[in-house]
């Protein structure tokens, strides 16, 4: 189901939701670093998130491309880990007819798709070594070329990479070269936790309340003031990302117009449990199987579903 974004307004940096000081300085810097962007400028920043997951580094993402002069052009979004790696190269950088077996016709990757626009590489921690090299050749060169090819090809791309693990870390450990992270962190942008954020959390919760009812089309609903401090309260390891998926759990399975802190006890998710023997404390027991384990959405959701026709919703 296509969703519309939360606020809808011209500048882009608004859909950033929250007015805690840490939103109020990252909607600054991307205001900022936006004057900085001019297509074909081939000496365009590049621009690296980090924070926890669910932070909305994707997000953030999407509001750099739309408040600079390439808003025109393409956003291609790239999730690194999701390809495997012996097709990542291909998909990247393109490649010719006859570069291998199944390659029938030209193909261009997608730095080329991504010209005179935005190309983000999520989850950048998981790329090959062998194809970081690459990588940090086409962003100093500012040209590509595609797998059988001769000739190199320029391409004007503004490229934001974010990272799930913590680059410098991985940098120690020589699994993420050295170089190829000095060039993605020209400027680097840390997104806070939400648990750090106060009250944009209450904020937050009454807009995904209002998005999710009108999606599935049912009445939205308020958050008593129980429900206030239990989401005050509440650690968020998942970040906006958690709270999103409650708020529409709220909103699936809770015929009730107001919110409770029971409520919210009840649907949220528990942080994960180990899975190996070697992770579980002294004397716990076996995993449930997996579909039954109190974390697991099925479960969880089952238990709603019961719980609501139990009350005639």
């Amino acid at each position: 189901m296509a969703r519309a974004p939360l606020i809808s307004v011209q500048d882009p940096t608004a859909r950033l939701v929250g007015e805690s000081p840490a939103i109020q300085a990252l909607r600054a810097e991307l205001r900022y670093l936006a004057t900085f962007d001019r297509v074909g400028n081939l000496d365009v920043p590049t621009l690296l998130l980090c924070g926890e997951t669910g932070t909305g580094k994707g997000l953030v993402a999407h509001v750099v491309h739309d408040s600079g002069p390439r808003a025109q052009g393409p956003f291609i979004e790239v999730n690194c880990a999701a390809i495997p790696d012996t097709l990542l190269e291909a998909e990247l950088l393109g490649y010719e007819a006859g570069a291998f077996s199944e390659a029938k016709r030209a193909k261009p990757g997608l730095f080329e798709a991504a010209s005179g626009g935005t190309l983000f590489l999520d989850e950048i921690d998981a790329l090959p070594l062998a194809l970081q090299g690459k990588l940090l050749t086409a962003l100093e060169a500012k040209r590509v070329r595609r797998l059988g090819a001769v000739r190199e090809q320029a391409v004007d791309v503004k490229l934001i990479a974010a990272a799930q693990s913590e680059l410098r870390g991985a940098v120690q450990a020589k699994q993420f070269r050295a170089d190829l992270y000095h060039r993605l962190a020209v400027v680097e942008l840390l997104l806070p936790p939400l648990r750090s954020r106060g009250e944009d959390i209450l904020v937050l919760a009454q807009e995904y309340i209002h998005r999710y009812a009108a999606a599935y089309r049912m009445q939205s609903k308020q958050l008593s003031r129980a429900a206030a401090a239990w989401l005050l309260g509440y650690g968020w390891p998942g970040n906006v990302r958690e709270l999103s998926h409650l708020v529409e759990r709220v909103i699936l399975l809770s015929p009730e117009p107001i919110v409770e802190a029971a409520t919210l006890e009840r649907l949220h998710l528990p942080p994960a449990i180990p899975t190996t023997p070697e992770d579980r404390p002294p004397g716990s027991k076996a995993d449930p199987p997996q579909d039954e384990a109190p974390g697991s959405g099925r479960l969880w959701m089952r238990q709603g579903v019961m719980s609501c026709r139990r009350r005639s919703c």
